[in-house]
């Protein structure tokens, strides 16, 4: 244990010494700096006024402290249906539950879920629709799956020849571009395109590429409208005022959630079930942390991993805080120590962690002892075709 206590202490060093010799430009800001896409009635209301509407909404499609629905509806807006992403409309679901259609019990607008029995609108639920408004707040990771819902979304309603009208919304980890490409044969709907696992576009850019790279089914375009951000840059790390699920609630979270979330692919806890989910890591034979947390049952964690259990592990908290301290990348260091710990007792990956990467690449890696420059090394070449790519659709500098 103390040879590897002494490789972490030396890889700390030498990520601080690589991270003080860049100088960083990224900012980090409140999100009431920001003018978002939402609040731009007077741009987007000309466009759905006298139209029966659609929308794809939850619990942050807010427009200050008032739901983007409602201030809709006392417009004198027609919308006859919601759709709902992961988590539901309200925003409490765990993460990967099923979610059924219901009822919005404010307005009595039915509510159809994109995260129950399918996750593209069918054909008999569009029918009369004449415009639909798409407005979630994503996190800028290809497993966030929100994007996906873009995606299904916007095939729909150009399969219907339904214009889609998307709310931009600031992107808190736009900042930068990063992680290994997702690979042919891996697609899934935590990555249906070929995009690293933090791509550095908001939704609007997204939806953008998604129609001029001609990624939807047969190659259809969508009728698309983007109501883009004011005041935004893709320096900026943006704290978002509404936690954007139920397990990210504040904005370390999100910063830590592109590292952090390859642990779900594996036996170690991410702190599901405790109040500081995704600022922290562990597992009950873990010795080698310094921290100790018992995940319990939570709102948005029902029944989390090791529930009831001890574990021990690294407390995160207030590492974002250092954030232009350090260099705008994934973190690896975190998983592969955790996977030379304890992968001579344990089977450390699961049968998620491939999909979650998007290639079998990583975890080989990994397991052959590589080092996460060698890995950082390997998924170059593929990151950087991408970014020729999305170029072509920022509207952001």
């Amino acid at each position: 244990m103390s040879s590897l206590r002494h490789f972490l202490f030396i890889t700390s060093i030498l990520i601080s010494v690589a991270a003080c010799s860049q100088k960083s430009t990224t900012k980090l800001v409140a999100y009431d700096e920001i003018i978002s896409g939402d609040q731009q009635l007077e741009t987007f209301l000309p466009l759905i006024i006298d139209k029966r509407v659609a929308i794809v909404a939850n619990h942050a499609s807010l427009i200050g402290n008032i739901h983007l629905v409602d201030t809709l509806l006392k417009h004198g807006i027609n919308i006859v249906k919601i759709f709902s992403p992961e988590h539901g409309f309200r925003g409490t679901a765990d993460a990967g539950e099923t979610i059924s259609d219901g009822t919005d019990q404010g307005t009595g607008i039915r509510i159809l879920s994109l995260y129950g029995k399918y996750k593209k609108p069918p054909t008999s639920e569009l029918q009369g629709i004449e415009i639909l408004v798409f407005d979630l707040q994503d996190v800028g990771v290809r497993f966030f799956t929100y994007i996906s819902t873009l995606t299904y979304i916007m095939e729909a309603c150009a399969e219907e020849n339904i214009p889609v009208i998307v709310l931009d919304r600031p992107n808190p980890n736009g900042f930068y571009t990063d992680g290994p490409v997702l690979e042919t044969g891996y697609e899934s709907f935590v990555g249906m395109h070929r995009v690293p696992v933090v791509y550095g576009m908001t939704m609007g850019e997204y939806a953008l590429m998604v129609n001029g790279e001609g990624w939807l089914k047969d190659q259809i375009l969508c009728d698309l409208t983007i109501i883009p951000l004011k005041n935004y840059r893709h320096n900026y790390i943006v704290k978002l005022p509404v936690k954007p699920s139920p397990n990210l609630p504040n904005w370390q979270a999100v910063f830590l959630y592109p590292s952090l979330c390859f642990f779900e692919g594996s036996i170690m806890s991410v702190g599901r079930g405790t109040d500081f989910p995704f600022q922290v890591y562990g597992h009950p034979d873990f010795l080698l942390g310094s921290f100790v947390f018992t995940p319990e049952s939570k709102p948005g964690a029902s029944n989390p991993k090791y529930k009831g259990v001890s574990c021990y592990g690294q407390n995160l908290r207030g590492y974002a805080e250092n954030y232009q301290k350090m260099p705008a990348q994934l973190n690896l260091s975190w998983l592969i120590e955790s996977y030379k710990f304890l992968n001579t007792s344990h089977d450390f990956f699961t049968v998620y962690f491939d999909k979650l990467a998007g290639t079998i690449k990583l975890r080989k890696q990994i397991e052959q002892g590589m080092s996460e420059e060698e890995i950082r090394k390997s998924w170059e070449e593929d990151l950087n075709e991408f970014k020729k790519i999305k170029e072509k659709y920022l509207l952001y500098e």
